[in-house]
């Protein structure tokens, strides 16, 4: 009995200390994974630029490998693919880290441990984002360059690698099933743009998905009816619209009202994002995404920034909502926009197929039980 109340006792210095170790073994793991990917983007970045530049001949690279092992014997990771997989590498990140090194870098063999910490002054990303890129490991960012497209969908993963520590099957398993698109980041915005915070463009991104499943509407063909009746309906079920976006959002108004040079225009609904620090506006399209759209939101958008928005809030950002869109008409829409703002698409009951909308329960039905 008195052996328990003494281990009771010191629990707490137990789990101190336990809290310590750990931490010292993560930070040590941290900086040999920076160390180690510091040196791995230095010698993508020579192996790059004599190859590339200096064309080196195409055998050059796993003779090289094999010099290697005879000057370091028991050498692993510089076989002649991996020492490729670090040219792609460097030349995925190179543009978004925003430097190459010079050739007085190369000649003068740049101290290694410099490297990337150089890269952050520079780097289009969050210094979140850059913790995130230094805490994964080399493989993983490997497998994410070989799956993914954009910058977007790489951070999506590098993140969640960081964050919830995802070993290999983990992170292969979430690419082969293409987590990333599931979970809806939006794909087409100018945010890469007009937006030059590295975070708020960030949390701009994560903020919207692509497509937004809007049942609640139960208007059998939203293209032969007036998008003032979807508009209405979604007033109506304004809580379940912003269920779909987010609880950050709070609803400000409908068929909200500017006056510019004595003339009246009118946004379709009005948001206010706690999350962003911004207002968002939504545009509601009942067909498909037309080029003028674009133009009209981004008047929408200037007049909001100087008339509505705050000292201390982000910019205004428009979320057209379209039934569908072409992606390379939304690309070229977007070329000579200011403001920032996204397409995105929108599916109703009415879109299910059959079997699935029987699956669901009847709304007047579910009122009547809650009642």
């Amino acid at each position: 009995m008195e052996q328990k109340q003494l281990s009771a006792n010191y629990l707490p210095a137990v789990k101190a200390i336990k809290h310590a170790i750990l931490e010292s073994r993560y930070r040590a793991a941290r900086l040999v994974n920076k160390e180690m990917l510091a040196l791995y983007y230095w010698v993508g970045n020579y192996v790059s630029v004599h190859s590339r530049v200096d064309a080196w001949n195409t055998h050059a690279i796993a003779v090289i490998s094999k010099m290697l092992q005879q000057e370091l014997p028991g050498l692993t990771g510089f076989s002649e693919t991996n020492i490729k997989n670090m040219r792609t590498f460097y030349e995925t990140w190179c543009p978004v880290l925003n430097r190459q090194l010079s050739a007085a870098d190369l000649d003068n063999n740049l101290n290694i441990n410099e490297l990337l910490n150089r890269q952050l002054i520079t780097a289009d990303l969050s210094e979140d984002d850059f913790k995130c890129f230094l805490s994964v490991g080399f493989t993983h960012h490997r497998e994410i360059i070989r799956k993914t497209k954009t910058l977007e969908e790489r951070l999506f993963y590098i993140r969640k690698c960081a964050k919830e520590f995802w070993n290999m099957p983990t992170l292969t398993y979430h690419l082969n099933e293409k987590l990333y698109s599931k979970q809806g980041s939006i794909q087409q915005t100018n945010f890469a743009r007009t937006i030059t915070d590295a975070d708020f463009k960030q949390r701009a991104l994560q903020s919207f998905k692509d497509e937004y499943m809007l049942d609640f509407i139960n208007i059998e063909d939203t293209e032969l009816v007036d998008e003032r009746e979807i508009e209405q309906t979604i007033v109506l079920n304004v809580k379940n619209f912003i269920m779909a976006f987010g609880q950050d959002f709070s609803f400000i108004g409908n068929q909200y009202r500017l006056e510019v040079s004595g003339k009246e225009f009118v946004i379709d609904l009005l948001f206010f994002s706690r999350r962003l620090r911004s207002l968002v506006a939504f545009e509601l399209k009942r067909g498909e995404f037309k080029p003028e759209y674009t133009g009209k939101m981004n008047f929408y958008l200037a007049a909001l920034d100087r008339y509505v928005r705050l000292p201390d809030e982000n910019p205004s950002i428009g979320i057209i909502l379209c039934k569908s869109k072409d992606e390379e008409i939304v690309e070229l829409s977007f070329s000579d926009t200011s403001k920032p703002m996204g397409v995105a698409t929108y599916r109703t009951s009415k879109d299910l197929p059959e079997r699935l909308r029987n699956a669901l329960p009847d709304i007047e039905e579910l009122k009547k039980l809650m009642n």
